[in-house]
C-alpha cells in the first residue's frame, strides 16, 4: 500500500463517498479502488463549489472533499477554496505536491505557503509514515470551531512509496461541543426578557448545529421575532408568524423596522461579519453574541455579553433558563406583536406586487422570483442563488420553510457558483428538487459543467435570467456603456444546455413560467438536467429601506 492508497483508506474512514477532482491526481484511482466514486468536473472550481455545496446541504456531517494536480491545477483551486473559507464551508483540499526535492524551487507553486490564509490548516506530507497524522489533523481542524476547509498537500515523491505497516492505523475525527456557562446564560435571558425590544440574529451555525427546532422554541418561549443572515436563511421558518425575513443587502420592510427599532440584540450561530453585501448592525443596543468562535467576539462590534459554544447547547441551555424565569409556557402569544409583523409585511408585499405580478415583456426578474415562490413544494426544494442581482431580487422573497431549503451565500461573491453548489446539494440530497436562480452572466462563468451533471447523472435544474447585460453597470461605467457596450452579452443558453445533453427551456412570457418549472421537475425526476432561460429586462429596483434602520 503506498501513501495514496492510505489516503484514500482515510477517506473511507471518515465516511466520504465520493469525491470531486480534476483533471488528475493518483489519488482519484486510490480512491476508486475503495469504491468512493470520482466525478471529473470541467475545471478545478467547479469541483470544489460542488464538494463545497455537499458539505453545507449536510451540515457538515460529511465533509466534501476535492483533489487536484500540482501546478497549475493548485493555482487555478485558489478562488473556490477563498470561497469556502470566506462563506465557513467544512471542506478537504487535496492537492498533489511538486515532490521534495522541486517544492522549494521557484516557479513551483507551495500549496501550503499560498494557501495558509484561506484555510483553517494547511500541511504538507512529506513522510509516508506521517499520512495518518496529517490526515487526522486536517478532518479534526475542519471539524472544530468556525466550519472552514483545511488542505494537505501530498508530495508525489512521497506518496509513491510503501507504507509501513506500523503506520497503517487510522482513527476517524469526532466534532467535540461545548456551551456557555450558566452565569452568561442567566445574563442573557434575564437581558432579554427585560429589553422592550429585542431581536434575534440567526446565522448559519444554527443550521451546522441542527439547532432549528431549539431555534423555534426559544423564539416562542420569549416572543422574540426572528432575523436570519444570508447564509442563516432556512433555520427559522419565512412563514413563521416571528419571522422577520434574511439580511442580505437586501431585505424585507420587517428586517429593516425590527434592526432599527430593537433595544437588545441576541446574535446566534453568526460571526457578525461586516460586509457590503449584508446589513450593519446599527449602534446603540445591548448586544449578546453567541458563537462557537471566540475570536468573532468584539471583532466588528462592541459586545456586552458574549456566550461561547455550540449553538444548539446554548439554546438549551437559554430555553431552560427562560423557562425557569418565566415558566414552562413560557410568555404565551404576544398577539400584537405578531399582528404588527404581519401588518408591515403586508405593507411591504403590496409595494412590490405591481413587479412581482407584473405581466410586462420582456419579463421582469421579480416575477420570476414570484413564480418559483408559487410553484415549488417549499418543503422538498433545496434553491440557492447565483451572485450579483439574483441574489439581491430573490433572497427577500423566496419563502424558505424547511432547514437547508435554502442556501444561501455571498460574502465572497463569485460569479457562477450557483450551478456546482447545487449539484453538491443535489447528491447529498438526491430526493430533492434542486434549482439554482442566476443571472446570464454567471452561467457564462459554470456553464460548461452542465456537461458535468448530465455524464454525472445530477439532475438539477438552472433557471437562467438572461437581461443580456451586467444588471446595475450602466450607473457604474456609464460611457464605457454608451460608447462600447462593455457590459453587455448575448447567448442561447438554453441552447447551449441542450447541446451538452441537457433539457433546455425558452420562456419568454410570464405565463410561461409555471409550466417551465413543473416540466423541469418532472423531468429532473427521471433523471435530466434542465436549464430554463427566461428572456428578462433589466430591473435594478431592489427591496432596501436604510432610512427605517436610523
Amino acid at each position: 500500500m503506498n501513501g495514496y492508497d492510505l489516503v484514500a483508506r482515510c477517506l473511507k474512514a471518515e465516511g466520504v463517498t465520493w469525491m470531486a477532482c480534476f483533471p488528475a491526481n493518483p489519488l482519484i484511482e486510490a480512491a476508486a479502488k475503495v469504491d468512493i466514486r470520482p466525478i471529473v468536473f470541467r475545471q478545478e472550481r467547479g469541483g470544489i463549489n460542488a464538494a463545497d455545496g455537499f458539505s453545507r446541504q449536510t451540515l457538515g456531517k460529511q465533509v466534501g472533499v476535492f483533489a487536484a494536480q500540482d501546478g497549475p491545477g493548485v493555482e487555478n483551486s485558489f478562488g473556490g477554496i477563498a470561497q469556502a473559507y470566506g462563506e465557513a464551508v467544512p471542506l478537504l483540499f487535496l492537492p498533489q505536491g511538486a515532490g521534495l526535492d522541486k517544492y522549494s524551487i521557484a516557479p513551483n507553486f507551495s500549496a501550503v505557503r499560498n494557501y495558509e490564509a484561506v484555510t483553517k490548516l494547511a500541511l504538507s506530507i512529506d513522510q509516508v509514515t506521517k499520512v495518518t497524522r496529517e490526515m487526522r489533523r486536517a478532518f479534526h481542524a475542519i471539524r472544530q470551531g468556525r466550519p472552514g476547509p483545511a488542505l494537505v498537500e501530498m508530495q508525489r515523491d512521497v506518496m509513491s512509496q510503501e507504507v509501513p505497516e506500523n503506520a497503517m492505523h487510522y482513527v476517524a475525527s469526532q466534532p467535540m461541543k461545548y456551551a456557555p456557562s450558566r452565569s452568561a446564560v442567566k445574563d442573557a435571558v434575564t437581558q432579554l426578557l427585560a429589553a422592550e425590544t429585542p431581536v434575534i440574529w440567526a446565522g448559519q451555525g444554527v443550521l451546522y448545529a441542527e439547532a432549528t427546532d431549539l431555534l423555534r422554541e426559544f423564539a416562542e418561549l420569549t416572543q422574540i421575532p426572528v432575523i436570519t443572515t444570508m447564509q442563516g436563511k432556512s433555520a427559522f421558518p419565512d412563514d413563521h408568524p416571528l419571522a422577520l425575513g434574511s439580511a442580505n443587502r437586501t431585505a424585507p420592510k420587517t428586517v429593516y423596522h425590527w434592526l432599527g427599532a430593537s433595544d437588545t440584540f441576541l446574535a446566534i450561530g453568526s460571526g457578525l461579519t461586516r460586509t457590503s453585501f449584508g446589513l450593519d448592525v446599527p449602534d446603540g443596543k445591548f448586544m449578546i453574541h453567541s458563537t462557537v468562535s471566540p475570536e468573532d467576539i468584539n471583532k466588528d462590534y462592541d459586545i456586552d455579553l458574549g456566550l461561547v459554544g455550540d449553538a444548539a447547547l446554548t439554546l438549551e441551555a437559554l430555553i431552560d433558563e427562560a423557562k425557569a424565569q418565566l415558566g414552562e409556557a413560557g410568555r404565551g402569544t404576544n398577539a400584537a406583536l405578531q399582528e404588527k409583523i404581519a401588518a408591515v409585511r403586508a405593507e411591504w408585499l403590496a409595494e412590490w406586487a405591481p413587479l412581482l405580478t407584473s405581466d410586462e415583456a420582456p419579463i421582469n426578474p421579480y416575477r420570476v422570483v414570484q413564480e418559483i415562490n408559487n410553484s415549488v413544494d417549499h418543503a422538498n426544494t433545496v434553491l440557492t442563488h447565483d451572485a450579483g442581482n439574483p441574489r439581491d431580487q430573490i433572497m427577500p422573497f423566496y419563502k424558505a420553510s424547511a432547514p437547508g431549503g435554502y442556501i444561501g451565500w455571498g460574502k465572497t461573491t463569485h460569479l457562477g457558483y450557483g450551478i456546482p453548489l447545487v449539484m453538491g446539494a443535489k447528491m447529498a440530497d438526491p430526493g430533492k428538487f434542486c434549482m439554482n436562480f442566476m443571472g446570464d452572466l454567471a452561467f457564462g462563468h459554470t456553464g460548461m459543467e452542465i456537461e458535468t451533471a448530465v455524464r454525472a447523472e445530477i439532475p438539477i435544474t438552472t433557471v437562467v435570467i438572461n437581461n443580456r447585460t451586467m444588471g446595475g453597470y450602466d450607473d457604474k461605467m456609464p460611457t464605457a456603456m454608451a460608447k462600447f457596450g462593455a457590459g453587455n452579452q448575448s447567448g442561447d443558453y438554453a441552447g447551449v444546455a441542450q447541446s451538452l445533453g441537457a433539457r433546455g427551456i425558452h420562456v419568454d412570457e410570464a405565463a410561461g413560467i409555471a409550466p417551465a418549472i413543473a416540466e423541469a421537475r418532472r423531468a429532473n425526476d427521471e433523471g435530466e438536467v434542465v436549464v430554463i432561460e427566461v428572456a428578462t429586462r433589466q430591473d435594478t429596483r431592489f427591496s432596501q429601506y436604510p432610512e427605517l434602520t436610523g
